[in-house]
């Protein structure tokens, strides 16, 4: 099972699964985001990659707000600093979305006799937000453990595994390793404001460290922007 968002980094983390000898079922959620466009994108990358159609779940986060990205106010441009060096939450945040993303997807691979949860959360490049440390990791998976039937059921060892292999790379470390696999980046989609077309804003903070990020790999951007600074 691995959570899927269209992404830099969920798709890479598909490359590398394959890589590795996985077959994860990708699974990613309709939850009322601005830039839903980026389901549409993960069937054409799970289809790049041999990968089974995904499972589109839906989640009433547009009925809880509270995030620029489900409406609730303007999605902010990259400042100037960039956005590694910000001291707050940012306004993308969107209240414990991937703990309730992870929490999804474990009672899925439960219900289907799964094991493995691959997830793109990456500590070192990221936007600030306190769900993609690994010590969040860290006390979800003994969360995990504790609450469900398959975690209680096994004496020797664990039974979850959180697979996230990005979680201390940098965003050109993330980049260089899905070229080495041969992953489409064209295909990707990281913007939190794209157009109808899917072309992405160009000035958000994920579109500046995707920018930053291939720069500094030396590895040319595919990526369509309505502005490219």
């Amino acid at each position: 099972m691995a959570l899927a968002s269209g992404g830099l980094d969920s798709s890479t983390v598909l490359a590398i699964s394959v890589a590795r000898g996985y077959r994860p079922l990708p699974l990613t959620f309709r939850y009322g985001q601005n830039h839903a466009i980026e389901i549409d994108r993960v069937h054409e990358i799970a289809a790049s990659l041999d990968l089974p159609a995904p499972l589109i779940l839906d989640l009433p986060f547009d009925k809880i707000g509270g995030s620029a990205l489900l409406g609730s106010g303007p999605i902010p441009a990259e400042p100037e600093e960039g956005a590694t060096s910000r001291q707050e939450i940012p306004a993308t945040y969107v209240p414990a979305r991937n703990l309730v993303f992870l929490s999804v997807a474990i009672a899925v691979a439960e219900a289907r006799g799964l094991r493995d949860i691959w997830i793109g959360v990456n500590a070192l490049d990221y936007s600030g937000y306190p769900d993609c440390r690994p010590e969040f990791l860290s006390s979800f998976l003994e969360t995990a453990q504790l609450g469900t039937r398959e975690g209680t059921s096994i004496d020797k060892e664990p039974w979850w595994r959180i697979q996230a292999p990005l979680v201390n790379l940098s965003k050109a470390e993330i980049i260089q390793t899905a070229t080495e696999l041969g992953l489409d980046l064209s295909l990707t989609l990281s913007c939190y404001d794209p157009n109808p077309q899917g072309l992405a804003c160009g000035v958000c903070d994920s579109c500046g460290l995707r920018k930053k990020g291939f720069e500094e790999a030396g590895v040319e951007d595919p990526t369509g922007y309505q502005i490219r600074q």
